[in-house]
């Protein structure tokens, strides 16, 4: 479940950067729409996301978060 949560917040703040840059590009604030992509908010919300989906694979956790949890 914690798992889930954190995936879902991730997900909200991914969300929310790209709004912002959805923002930007409507404005013609191109050079700057760049800079957030590429060195700004919209990298690092990917970069978490990334991160946490990474972990997972690799952590060996299970669907309920626990370590080393198979099916039945």
């Amino acid at each position: 479940m914690k798992y889930a949560r954190q995936t879902q917040e991730a997900l909200d703040r991914l969300d929310q950067a790209l709004a912002q840059l959805r923002g930007l590009i409507s404005r013609g604030q191109n050079q700057e729409a760049i800079r957030f992509m590429e060195e700004g908010e919209l990298k690092e919300r990917f970069g978490e996301l990334q991160n946490m989906i990474t972990i997972s694979q690799v952590g060996n956790i299970g669907a309920r978060g626990t370590q080393n949890s198979r099916p039945l």
